[in-house]
């Protein structure tokens, strides 16, 4: 894309695929083997200012647009996927607070956030409720001046890891508008981690967390009462799209693999890279996830001027896991028995990648979101 980018925006690009060669791509294979993160990674990541990227500059924070946030996830991802979460997350929380908090709050949360002392993560899912995330259950229930947070969070990435969440719950009626937001911590009395065991990302810490009687006052809650649901939905306008783009580098970083592959396997006399049968598929693939990129990258850019993203971040959420997954899985086969060990450089990515089919709503959701967009809610499913 280049004539897109700026030169701060290619700068800031070459910056962190720097740090992601470093710091990030030599440890993913012990890091998944492990299942948790290298000692001394968040500290990094803090350091690079990578918790800083759309944290307001008077808070401490770099002040970067969306599409510089998202250049960022993508180099990181094709590094390892894993570690795109807590960046990922202070981006949408960071972006959450800054649009919702008053000044004394902003003060509170977002230096800590952007110095990656605070590593933030997102409690909107329970077993009950994830794509349905207006129906969820659990409850804030008055006590004072304040509430108490009793039930069931799961499925959310950096659980392992987080002090902070931004964490909902009902304080009204049924509904979106009976859910309210609270940022509140989550690594001392009354809140329970428990790990879950996945089939990939395995550092990223994914788990759940059970609250018993956490008291959070007026000071812990973002925005007004009732207002939490559409707060958190505003910010799937560009969360999607960072999530999108993530998919297509993983994507496109087994491709490469496979392509290099390719041409230094020979098969029949010659490297196998001159078979049509081996080149053409991986050229199909390239051509879906670069057309992905675009989309991704418009949504981006529609939020940065103001516009609404939700059309070209819904399309590139349904549409690019998917394609990655597909061109990863090309990749594999077009490695063979190299592609099919977990001593390879794509098996890993495969199972990475197919959990970004579910991040931040399925496919059928993010169609559905496209489709009212398009038709109206009247004449949509």
């Amino acid at each position: 894309m280049n004539g897109v980018f700026t030169a701060e925006q290619d700068e800031l690009a070459k910056l962190v695929e720097e740090f992601a060669a470093e710091k990030v791509a030599p440890h993913r294979r012990e890091s998944d083997r492990r299942g948790e993160y290298r000692p001394g990674l968040i500290d990094d990541l803090a350091a690079a200012g990578l918790f800083a990227l759309r944290v307001p500059e008077q808070y401490g924070g770099l002040g970067l647009d969306a599409m510089s946030a998202g250049i960022a996830l993508e180099k990181l991802a094709a590094a390892d996927l894993s570690v795109c979460f807590p960046v990922l997350n202070a981006a949408l929380i960071g972006g959450v607070l800054a649009s919702n908090g008053n000044p004394g709050q902003l003060e509170r949360w977002l230096p800590p956030i952007a110095r990656g002392e605070a590593v933030v993560a997102l409690a909107l899912t329970e077993p009950d409720h994830g794509t349905d995330a207006a129906g969820i259950g659990m409850r804030a229930e008055p006590d004072g001046d304040g509430w108490l947070l009793t039930g069931e969070k799961t499925s959310i990435m950096v659980t392992a890891y987080a002090t902070h969440a931004l964490v909902f719950a009902r304080t009204g009626g049924e509904g979106a508008h009976g859910i309210s937001a609270f940022y509140i911590r989550v690594d001392g009395d009354g809140v329970r981690k428990e790990r879950l065991t996945d089939l990939g990302c395995r550092s990223g810490g994914r788990g759940r967390l059970v609250f018993d009687g956490v008291r959070v006052g007026p000071e812990d809650l973002v925005g007004a009462p009732g207002g939490g649901f559409s707060a958190v939905m505003r910010g799937f306008g560009v969360s999607r799209a960072y999530i999108a783009l993530m998919a297509v580098a993983v994507g496109d970083a087994a491709l490469a693999e496979a392509y290099t592959h390719a041409s230094r396997r020979s098969a029949f006399g010659q490297p196998i890279s001159r078979f049509q049968s081996v080149a053409f598929p991986l050229v199909e693939h390239t051509t879906l996830l670069h057309a992905a990129r675009l989309v991704c990258f418009e949504a981006l850019w529609r939020a940065d001027r103001g516009e609404d993203p939700r059309v070209p971040s819904n399309m590139a959420k349904w549409w690019a896991p998917k394609a990655a997954v597909e061109a990863v899985h090309q990749a594999l086969l077009t490695m063979g028995h190299q592609g099919w060990s977990e001593d390879g450089p794509v098996a890993q990515r495969l199972r990475d990648v197919i959990g970004l089919q579910l991040a931040d709503g399925t496919a059928a959701a993010t169609k559905l979101t496209v489709a009212r967009l398009l038709l109206g809610k009247e004449y949509a499913p």
